[in-house]
Parts: structure tokens; sequence; C-alpha cells
């Protein structure tokens, strides 16, 4: 099996921690950042948010929380390298991209009037746990202090997301998670079936 170089989870977390620095440093800076997450009101108007939105964090803001970007910093290390390095640059962008925007969707759909910014990769990270949770579910992870195989930590932070869109409170897009979580794991499954068709070939 190939094993490739994972550059891109790289760029993503060097480009997401750069611009938290800037906008914590800079009033200007974020300022514009600010118009750059993605407000389900102005969805449309703004269609590049749903992109735009995954690479900002809620540290940039006044009275943010640093934990936001390490948490999601350091999830996407863990996960986004091993995965990356299975699947290729090609399917890692896709996974990444497709999850985080359909977050986004997600909570448009749920609320199209909201005029409550969103930011953060949490969807498109949650993506990555859907793909590796279908092609490696074997793989131990840890779940505060315990060790799981991924499928149960996946299966687990399914049911928290989904409790979660009815539960009022704590700023968190539950939405999003889930669906860039469901996301992955479509994803997953195809992944999974194009690599046995060619196992199949050769």
């Amino acid at each position: 099996m190939r094993v490739y170089r994972p550059r891109f989870t790289v760029i993503f977390i060097a480009l997401c921690v750069t611009i938290s620095i800037l906008g914590t440093l800079s009033p200007i800076l974020q300022s514009n950042f600010r118009k750059l997450s993605f407000t389900p009101a102005y969805a449309f108007s703004k269609p590049w948010t749903f992109v735009t939105s995954i690479f900002l964090h809620a540290d940039i803001f006044p009275n943010g929380d640093f934990l936001h970007i390490f948490w999601n910093m350091f999830a996407l290390f863990m996960f986004g390298t091993f995965l990356e390095s299975r699947i290729g640059p090609k399917n890692f962008l896709a996974v990444f991209f497709l999850a985080g925007i359909l977050g986004n969707f997600a909570y448009f759909a749920l609320a199209p009037n909201s005029k409550i910014p969103a930011v953060g990769a949490s969807g498109a990270i949650f993506g990555i746990i859907g793909t590796l949770a279908i092609l490696y579910p074997r793989l131990v992870v840890w779940m505060g202090l315990m060790p799981m195989p991924i499928i149960f930590a996946a299966f687990i932070w399914a049911i928290i997301s989904f409790i979660g869109i009815f539960t009022a409170g704590g700023g968190i897009a539950h939405e999003a998670h889930l669906a860039g979580l469901l996301f992955g794991g479509l994803y997953g499954f195809y992944l999974r079936k194009k690599m046995l068709y060619r196992r199949m070939v050769v």
C-alpha cells in the first residue's frame, strides 16, 4: 500500500493558526476575517463563506476561546496526517472540503435565517474521522481517558452530535459535526469499495 506525505494537513494547520494570530494582533484584520465567517442569513449572498469559515476559529473574535483552535488543530494533526498519508492528497482534499462545506449547509438547513456566524474546521475534521472509521475501524483512539476503536468513538460522537442538535446552548454547531461525520463515513465506503476493486483487478 502506497504511503503519501501529509502535506495539506500541515498547510491547513499553518493557515488556521496564522489567521488566528494575525486576527488577534490586528483589529483591522480581525474585522475583515469576521466577514469571512459563515452566517446562514447571508449564505447565498456570500457563498465563499461556505469555505472560508473553515479556516477561521473563535479565538480571533473578542472574548474568543483559545481551546477552540487548539483542540481543532490537535485533532486535525492526529487524524488528518494519518488519513492523508493513506488515501493521498486528492481524496484527502475531497473529504476535508466537502465535509466542511456540508457541515455549513447543515447549519443553514436548520437555521436558514440565523445571523449567528459559524467558524471552525470541526465539520471537516469530523469528516476525516468518519472516513477513518470506515477504512480503519480498529484504529485505537482515546476518548477522554478511555481507549477504543475509532468506529465506536465515531458512533458515540454521532450520538452526542445528534442529541446536541436538540439541546440549546454551548455555541456548538452539532449539526455541522454530524453532517461532516456522515459524509466522511459515506466517502469511506466509496474508498473502501474502490480499493477492493483495484485488488480484484490486480
